[in-house]
């Protein structure tokens, strides 16, 4: 009897978003949107606590998770050559496993805070240099996707085709026409 398990039936039966740490990295997984992410440096904690607090500083229903994820893939692309990124990061995440409650504290790991717990989190440590380097992250890598643009419905730059006055100007549908 072989021990080996293909890949469709690891994602079957893969819970609908979960972590597999896999070396120094870790693959996430989402089989309800069909995407995985693969890590090299940062750690299954980090990473999936990366996603959320980028879905929870800019959550837009109608977008998957996958495009957070692109978030957690370029930090993790920018870490391979940073050590200081990634012990920026792993700290950050451990910062926000901290529930301060009048004199205690107790660690619950972020990624299994409810929202409301964890959107008191990332308050508290607002303007902190790790929140800044994931909001900026996010940022870049959510409005600079050009697929997650065209969710928005901009339709791309309008220089190549003669600037505003030729492409957008006059596309407002909801004002009379006189």
């Amino acid at each position: 009897m072989s021990n080996k398990v293909s890949r469709r039936t690891f994602i079957q039966g893969s819970a609908t978003a979960g972590v597999v740490v896999s070396g120094a990295g870790a693959i996430l997984t989402n089989t309800e949107e069909a995407w995985a992410l693969s890590t090299e440096v940062l750690s299954g904690d980090t990473a999936l606590s990366i996603l959320i607090m980028a879905r929870t500083l800019y959550p837009h229903d109608f977008l998957g998770d996958q495009y957070y994820a692109e978030v957690v893939a370029n930090l993790d692309e920018q870490a391979k050559t940073d050590s200081s990124l990634v012990e920026k990061l792993d700290n950050g995440v451990k910062e926000l496993s901290k529930v301060i409650e009048s004199d205690r504290t107790y660690n619950v790991p972020f990624k299994d805070q409810s929202s409301g717990l964890q959107l008191q989190n990332l308050k508290r440590i607002d303007g902190s240099d790790f929140f800044e380097t994931v909001r900026g992250a996010t940022l870049g890598g959510l409005y600079g996707n050009p697929r997650v643009a065209a969710l928005f419905g901009w339709e791309g730059s309008s220089v190549e085709h003669g600037g505003y006055i030729n492409r957008g100007f006059n596309d407002i549908g909801w004002l009379p026409k006189s």
